[in-house]
């Protein structure tokens, strides 16, 4: 699932500074990167990149869904390793439900 991992974490790199504009410039965002202290993305933010998600993932990836589970601290210290895995995990999940309708 690595190779999984490094292309979502491409995408979501990409979105990241497709959200963030210049700022995202001068960061180099990995899986330990917070979005919060270290991307220092405001609600506003979040909201334009769960966008970016639903449109490049579709229905597959449930952002709020996953949001909504998590405690506010939790929230406020979230790193793009848990969305990248949470993605991941989604897409696995629906690989899974593809292969077994055929």
């Amino acid at each position: 699932m690595a190779s999984a991992q490094d292309t979502i974490l491409a995408d979501l790199t990409e979105m990241i500074d497709a959200v963030l504009g210049d700022f995202a410039d001068d960061q180099v965002v990995t899986m330990d990167t917070t979005f919060s202290e270290d991307l220092g993305m405001e609600s506003i933010d979040v909201i334009a990149l769960a966008g970016r998600l639903q449109t490049r993932y579709g229905d597959t990836v449930n952002f709020a869904h996953f949001v909504a589970k998590l405690d506010l601290d939790t929230v406020r210290e979230l790193k793009v390793g848990q969305l990248v895995n949470h993605i991941a995990e989604s897409l696995a999940q629906a690989d899974e439900v593809g292969a077994g309708s055929r």
